[in-house]
Protein backbone atom coordinates (compact mmCIF):
# COMPACT_ATOMS: atom_id res chain seq x y z
CA UNK A 1 0.00 0.00 0.00
CA UNK A 2 1.00 3.53 -1.03
CA UNK A 3 1.70 5.82 2.12
CA UNK A 4 -1.10 7.87 1.49
CA UNK A 5 -3.26 6.03 -0.81
CA UNK A 6 -6.74 6.51 0.89
CA UNK A 7 -9.15 3.85 1.15
CA UNK A 8 -13.04 4.00 0.56
CA UNK A 9 -15.99 0.82 1.08
CA UNK A 10 -19.09 1.37 -0.68
CA UNK A 11 -21.28 -0.95 -0.08
CA UNK A 12 -24.06 -1.97 -2.51
CA UNK A 13 -22.05 -0.27 -5.35
CA UNK A 14 -22.35 -2.89 -8.33
CA UNK A 15 -25.15 -0.02 -9.83
CA UNK A 16 -27.18 2.60 -8.91
CA UNK A 17 -26.10 5.60 -7.13
CA UNK A 18 -23.48 3.01 -4.97
CA UNK A 19 -21.57 2.71 -8.15
CA UNK A 20 -21.67 6.37 -9.31
CA UNK A 21 -20.55 7.06 -5.13
CA UNK A 22 -17.56 4.67 -6.00
CA UNK A 23 -16.75 6.22 -9.10
CA UNK A 24 -16.96 9.68 -7.75
CA UNK A 25 -14.35 8.69 -5.06
CA UNK A 26 -12.43 7.10 -7.29
CA UNK A 27 -12.34 9.83 -9.42
CA UNK A 28 -11.23 11.76 -5.93
CA UNK A 29 -8.13 9.65 -5.50
CA UNK A 30 -9.81 6.65 -3.26
CA UNK A 31 -8.39 3.27 -3.71
CA UNK A 32 -12.57 1.93 -4.09
CA UNK A 33 -13.46 -1.64 -2.34
CA UNK A 34 -17.54 -2.43 -4.05
CA UNK A 35 -19.13 -4.48 -2.15
CA UNK A 36 -22.44 -6.12 -3.09
CA UNK A 37 -23.98 -9.61 -3.91
CA UNK A 38 -24.05 -9.45 -7.82
CA UNK A 39 -20.84 -10.57 -8.62
CA UNK A 40 -21.04 -10.51 -12.32
CA UNK A 41 -22.18 -6.93 -12.07
CA UNK A 42 -19.11 -6.86 -9.79
CA UNK A 43 -16.42 -7.48 -11.93
CA UNK A 44 -17.91 -6.20 -14.41
CA UNK A 45 -18.02 -2.78 -12.21
CA UNK A 46 -14.22 -2.76 -11.47
CA UNK A 47 -13.06 -3.45 -14.91
CA UNK A 48 -15.14 -0.12 -15.81
CA UNK A 49 -13.35 1.57 -13.34
CA UNK A 50 -9.86 0.43 -14.04
CA UNK A 51 -10.66 1.74 -17.57
CA UNK A 52 -10.89 4.79 -16.02
CA UNK A 53 -7.57 4.36 -14.35
CA UNK A 54 -9.31 3.98 -10.68
CA UNK A 55 -8.05 1.50 -8.54
CA UNK A 56 -10.83 -0.68 -7.27
CA UNK A 57 -11.54 -4.43 -6.31
CA UNK A 58 -14.67 -6.37 -5.47
CA UNK A 59 -15.71 -8.26 -2.21
CA UNK A 60 -18.83 -10.45 -2.41
CA UNK A 61 -20.54 -10.51 0.52
CA UNK A 62 -24.44 -9.92 2.16
CA UNK A 63 -24.58 -6.84 3.75
CA UNK A 64 -27.75 -8.77 6.04
CA UNK A 65 -24.91 -11.63 7.57
CA UNK A 66 -22.93 -10.72 10.23
CA UNK A 67 -19.86 -13.36 10.23
CA UNK A 68 -19.76 -12.58 6.07
CA UNK A 69 -19.32 -9.10 7.20
CA UNK A 70 -17.20 -9.13 9.52
CA UNK A 71 -14.74 -11.38 8.19
CA UNK A 72 -14.95 -9.48 4.72
CA UNK A 73 -14.42 -5.96 6.42
CA UNK A 74 -11.34 -7.51 8.54
CA UNK A 75 -9.86 -9.10 5.03
CA UNK A 76 -10.15 -5.18 3.80
CA UNK A 77 -8.83 -3.55 7.05
CA UNK A 78 -5.62 -5.61 6.93
CA UNK A 79 -4.79 -5.92 3.23
CA UNK A 80 -4.62 -1.97 3.60
CA UNK A 81 -4.06 -1.41 7.43
CA UNK A 82 -6.88 1.15 7.56
CA UNK A 83 -10.19 2.43 6.24
CA UNK A 84 -10.44 6.02 5.25
CA UNK A 85 -14.38 5.95 4.29
CA UNK A 86 -17.28 3.66 5.16
CA UNK A 87 -20.17 4.95 2.70
CA UNK A 88 -23.35 2.34 4.31
CA UNK A 89 -25.00 2.37 0.42
CA UNK A 90 -26.99 -0.83 0.57
CA UNK A 91 -30.71 -0.65 1.03
CA UNK A 92 -33.67 -0.76 -0.27
CA UNK A 93 -37.46 -0.93 -0.30
CA UNK A 94 -37.32 -4.88 0.01
CA UNK A 95 -41.16 -4.94 -0.74
CA UNK A 96 -44.18 -3.46 0.30
CA UNK A 97 -46.53 -4.29 3.46
CA UNK A 98 -49.43 -3.16 5.57
CA UNK A 99 -48.52 -3.31 9.39
CA UNK A 100 -51.87 -6.17 9.97
CA UNK A 101 -50.57 -8.25 7.35
CA UNK A 102 -46.18 -8.08 7.92
CA UNK A 103 -45.07 -11.23 8.48
CA UNK A 104 -42.53 -10.96 11.08
CA UNK A 105 -39.68 -12.09 8.56
CA UNK A 106 -40.52 -9.44 5.91
CA UNK A 107 -40.50 -7.17 9.17
CA UNK A 108 -36.75 -8.44 10.06
CA UNK A 109 -35.64 -8.39 6.41
CA UNK A 110 -35.78 -4.75 5.43
CA UNK A 111 -34.91 -4.16 9.41
CA UNK A 112 -31.99 -6.08 8.34
CA UNK A 113 -31.22 -4.57 4.80
CA UNK A 114 -31.20 -1.28 5.83
CA UNK A 115 -30.38 -1.02 9.77
CA UNK A 116 -28.61 -4.12 10.69
CA UNK A 117 -25.98 -3.48 7.82
CA UNK A 118 -25.21 -0.08 8.68
CA UNK A 119 -24.71 -1.97 12.27
CA UNK A 120 -22.94 -4.70 11.51
CA UNK A 121 -20.23 -2.90 8.39
CA UNK A 122 -19.43 -0.03 11.00
CA UNK A 123 -18.67 -1.95 13.58
CA UNK A 124 -16.27 -3.82 11.85
CA UNK A 125 -14.67 -1.11 10.31
CA UNK A 126 -14.43 1.21 13.32
CA UNK A 127 -10.55 -0.27 14.67
CA UNK A 128 -9.48 0.75 10.83
CA UNK A 129 -10.92 4.14 10.72
CA UNK A 130 -9.23 4.50 14.00
CA UNK A 131 -6.00 4.42 11.56
CA UNK A 132 -7.17 6.41 8.70
CA UNK A 133 -6.72 9.64 7.65
CA UNK A 134 -9.82 12.03 7.71
CA UNK A 135 -12.30 8.82 9.00
CA UNK A 136 -15.85 9.08 8.32
CA UNK A 137 -18.69 7.01 8.13
CA UNK A 138 -21.52 8.22 5.39
CA UNK A 139 -24.85 6.28 5.94
CA UNK A 140 -28.26 6.88 3.62
CA UNK A 141 -31.63 7.83 4.92
CA UNK A 142 -34.72 8.95 3.65
CA UNK A 143 -37.80 11.09 3.54
CA UNK A 144 -39.58 8.43 4.90
CA UNK A 145 -37.68 8.55 8.37
CA UNK A 146 -39.62 11.54 8.33
CA UNK A 147 -42.96 10.81 6.68
CA UNK A 148 -43.24 7.70 7.74
CA UNK A 149 -43.62 6.59 3.80
CA UNK A 150 -45.78 5.87 1.61
CA UNK A 151 -48.84 2.78 1.54
CA UNK A 152 -47.03 -0.34 2.83
CA UNK A 153 -43.61 1.28 3.13
CA UNK A 154 -43.77 2.02 7.10
CA UNK A 155 -41.26 -0.70 7.81
CA UNK A 156 -38.76 1.01 5.54
CA UNK A 157 -39.83 4.40 6.83
CA UNK A 158 -38.85 2.81 10.50
CA UNK A 159 -35.58 0.91 9.60
CA UNK A 160 -34.36 4.26 7.80
CA UNK A 161 -35.78 6.37 11.12
CA UNK A 162 -33.50 4.11 12.86
CA UNK A 163 -30.11 4.99 10.46
CA UNK A 164 -30.79 8.67 11.53
CA UNK A 165 -30.60 8.09 14.59
CA UNK A 166 -27.67 5.47 14.63
CA UNK A 167 -25.80 8.06 12.07
CA UNK A 168 -25.83 11.00 15.40
CA UNK A 169 -24.95 7.90 17.87
CA UNK A 170 -22.08 6.81 16.14
CA UNK A 171 -21.08 10.49 15.76
CA UNK A 172 -21.19 10.65 19.64
CA UNK A 173 -19.45 7.39 20.42
CA UNK A 174 -16.79 7.76 18.00
CA UNK A 175 -15.96 11.65 18.01
CA UNK A 176 -12.87 11.13 20.54
CA UNK A 177 -11.49 9.44 17.81
CA UNK A 178 -11.98 12.28 15.35
CA UNK A 179 -14.32 9.78 13.47
CA UNK A 180 -17.11 11.92 11.40
CA UNK A 181 -20.03 10.51 10.83
CA UNK A 182 -23.07 11.73 8.47
CA UNK A 183 -25.51 10.54 6.33
CA UNK A 184 -27.14 11.89 3.30
CA UNK A 185 -31.05 11.48 2.21
CA UNK A 186 -31.69 10.66 -1.27
CA UNK A 187 -35.44 11.85 -2.57
CA UNK A 188 -36.29 10.57 -6.03
CA UNK A 189 -33.50 9.43 -8.05
CA UNK A 190 -33.85 8.86 -11.86
CA UNK A 191 -31.90 4.97 -11.33
CA UNK A 192 -32.46 1.65 -12.46
CA UNK A 193 -34.61 1.13 -9.57
CA UNK A 194 -37.77 2.94 -10.85
CA UNK A 195 -37.39 1.09 -14.43
CA UNK A 196 -40.25 -1.16 -14.38
CA UNK A 197 -42.62 2.00 -13.54
CA UNK A 198 -40.65 3.94 -15.97
CA UNK A 199 -41.49 1.58 -18.34
CA UNK A 200 -45.27 0.39 -17.05
CA UNK A 201 -46.05 3.61 -16.10
CA UNK A 202 -44.53 5.84 -17.24
CA UNK A 203 -47.11 9.07 -16.71
CA UNK A 204 -47.06 7.71 -12.96
CA UNK A 205 -43.49 8.20 -13.48
CA UNK A 206 -43.62 11.77 -14.79
CA UNK A 207 -45.51 12.84 -12.42
CA UNK A 208 -43.12 12.48 -8.95
CA UNK A 209 -41.41 15.36 -10.49
CA UNK A 210 -44.36 17.37 -9.14
CA UNK A 211 -43.68 16.89 -5.78
CA UNK A 212 -40.14 18.28 -6.25
CA UNK A 213 -39.92 21.79 -5.17
CA UNK A 214 -37.12 22.46 -8.17
CA UNK A 215 -38.94 20.34 -10.93
CA UNK A 216 -37.12 17.54 -11.80
CA UNK A 217 -35.77 14.08 -10.68
CA UNK A 218 -32.12 14.04 -9.29
CA UNK A 219 -29.44 11.75 -10.61
CA UNK A 220 -27.19 9.30 -8.78
CA UNK A 221 -24.18 11.50 -9.96
CA UNK A 222 -25.67 14.15 -7.11
CA UNK A 223 -25.75 11.86 -4.46
CA UNK A 224 -22.03 11.11 -5.54
CA UNK A 225 -21.03 14.90 -5.23
CA UNK A 226 -22.81 15.50 -1.68
CA UNK A 227 -20.89 11.99 -0.42
CA UNK A 228 -17.73 13.17 -2.00
CA UNK A 229 -18.42 16.52 -0.16
CA UNK A 230 -18.98 14.64 3.16
CA UNK A 231 -15.81 12.41 2.64
CA UNK A 232 -13.30 15.32 1.92
CA UNK A 233 -11.44 17.77 4.06
CA UNK A 234 -13.73 20.26 3.08
CA UNK A 235 -16.18 18.74 5.56
CA UNK A 236 -13.84 18.47 8.22
CA UNK A 237 -16.10 19.79 10.68
CA UNK A 238 -19.44 18.41 9.83
CA UNK A 239 -20.31 15.77 12.04
CA UNK A 240 -23.98 14.00 13.11
CA UNK A 241 -25.79 15.76 10.42
CA UNK A 242 -28.16 14.47 7.55
CA UNK A 243 -28.14 16.05 4.20
CA UNK A 244 -31.26 15.85 2.12
CA UNK A 245 -30.59 15.81 -1.35
CA UNK A 246 -33.91 15.64 -2.88
CA UNK A 247 -34.66 19.28 -4.49
CA UNK A 248 -36.40 20.55 -1.97
CA UNK A 249 -38.57 17.84 -2.08
CA UNK A 250 -39.01 16.92 1.71
CA UNK A 251 -40.94 20.32 1.96
CA UNK A 252 -43.92 17.92 0.51
CA UNK A 253 -45.17 20.91 -1.96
Amino acid sequence: MKVHEKIAVVTGATGGIGFQVAKRLGRDGYTVILTGIEDEAGAEKVKELAAEGIKAEYYSFDVTNEEAVSSNIKKIGDKYSKIDVIVNNAGGLGGRSRFEEMTTGFYRSVMALNLDSVFFVSRAAIPYLKKGENPSIINYTSNAAWNAGGPGAGVYATAKAGVHAITRALAKDLAEYGIRVNAVSPGTIDTPFHAQIKATKPELFASWKNSVLLGRLGNPEEVASVVSFLASMDASFITAETIQVGGGQALGI
